[in-house]
């Protein structure tokens, strides 16, 4: 099969306290390998400042500048980067792109993780969240019972990124590290493998509503932003076959957001579409330039006009909305809805769950019940998170304002 280089990603932290840190990756190419590093980094809570992509279709290098946290654990971001990093080959001629078990990762096991707390505070959601996400825990779904006495009971199905969640050592590093937060308000917790229903591809209530299905898809032409949200003049995205023999130049500029590089790597990705040299940074506040040398998966240009308008809208729609938020009534209830698209892959955008729960703790609303399940929109398949908002707290609070603190959140402004 091959040998993973061990230098195959170096991350070198700064010497002065501001400057970014910088990540160079160096190993044999694969499809969508510059998707599946900029998710990881998301994953982490990291912003890219600047980067510098370039391959031959079997050997590929990549630099990346980040904005780095204080609580950045660099040797385990280090780890997760390698293990999507294609081994060597003792012949180049074996291109990892081509071999199907390297598209389709198996997926990984669903646990159910079921506790019951004494009361229900605000923020507790969040603090859960929080933990879990240190724990490498990637929440799936969520189902929050709140009892008429203030009980609460949270039936939270994850995957273990670690893929150890089965063993007893860190089953019981779960346990303490929510108990420890929970204190002497958990009652209980039980950890089991889901069931074969929860990891098939888990569907949502059928109804949704139009907020969703269809203004929120759509590219608002006017104006520049509302609620917090980009509009689509925000949004350049050109392509220029002048510049290159070979090569189609893709040239975007668009104001920065959490995410940024990542939405553009995986639409490229599920478009089949290869990036042989590539370069971006912010060039003025709050803006970034993104240029990209590219060819479709035959090796050619992309000369079709009609290819050409279908990439660059898809691109422009994903760069001004990648995520969709709503806030509405459910009877006399508030609801905050939340979509992001899959990738072909089957996997859902990282932390927009951790983000959501920052955003509804800092407005002091607590959460009554959430949902997280897929959904098919238009041929496309969809994460939907459906919160509703305690009813007293949610009275106090503008939805507008809502949808604007949870948009903000979600984008990183």
């Amino acid at each position: 099969m091959g040998i993973l280089n061990d230098d195959a990603v170096v991350i070198k932290e700064p010497q002065t306290p501001g400057d970014n840190t910088l990540i160079t990756v160096n190993c044999p190419d694969k499809t969508g390998l510059g998707c599946d590093l900029c998710r990881i980094i998301l994953l982490f809570g990291l912003s890219i400042a600047k980067g510098d992509v370039s391959t031959d279709g079997k050997w590929c290098y990549l630099v990346f500048w980040v904005v780095g946290k204080p609580t950045t654990r660099w040797y385990l971001l280090r780890e997760r980067l390698l293990e999507v990093c294609p081994p060597c080959t003792p012949a180049l001629s074996e291109i990892f792109y081509f071999w199907p078990e390297f598209q389709q990762p198996k997926p990984p096991k669903v646990f159910l993780l079921k506790f019951w707390c004494t009361f229900d505070r605000k923020g507790l959601l969040h603090d859960v969240t929080k933990v879990l996400y240190e724990l490498e825990l990637t929440v799936k779904r969520v189902k929050v019972f709140t009892a008429p006495d203030g009980r609460v009971m949270d039936l939270m199905f994850v995957t273990d990124t670690r893929e150890l969640l089965h063993t007893t050592k860190r089953q019981e590093e779960t346990k303490s590290q929510l108990s420890a937060m929970l204190g002497e308000n958990m009652i209980s917790f039980e950890i089991e493998l889901a069931g074969p229903g929860v990891t098939d591809n888990p569907q949502g209530s059928a109804f949704l509503p139009p907020a969703i299905t269809d203004d929120a898809f759509g590219l608002d032409l006017s104006g520049t932003r509302m609620n917090g949200e980009l509009t689509s003049d925000c949004v350049s995205v050109t392509v220029d076959n002048e510049l290159s023999r070979s090569h189609t130049l893709v040239r975007i500029v668009c104001q920065d957001h959490k995410g940024l590089i990542y939405d553009i790597m995986r639409t490229l990705k599920d478009y089949n579409i290869q990036i042989s040299y590539g370069r971006f940074s912010s060039k003025a506040k709050e803006s970034f330039e993104v240029d990209l040398f590219i060819m479709q998966v035959d090796g050619k240009k992309l000369l079709d006009p009609e290819k050409q308008k279908a990439l660059c809208t898809c691109l422009k729609m994903e760069l001004v909305r990648p995520l969709r938020v709503e806030v509405m009534s459910r009877g006399p209830d508030t609801e905050l809805l939340v979509a992001n698209p899959v990738e072909l892959a089957g996997r859902g955008r990282p932390l927009v769950f951790y983000d959501i729960t920052l955003a509804i703790t800092s407005l002091s609303i607590r959460i009554f019940s959430v949902e997280i399940a897929r959904h098919r929109i238009d041929d496309r398949e969809w994460e939907v998170y459906r919160v509703l908002l305690d009813e007293g707290d949610a009275a106090l609070v503008p939805r507008s304002l809502i949808k604007e603190r949870v948009v903000k959140n979600l984008m990183g402004w």
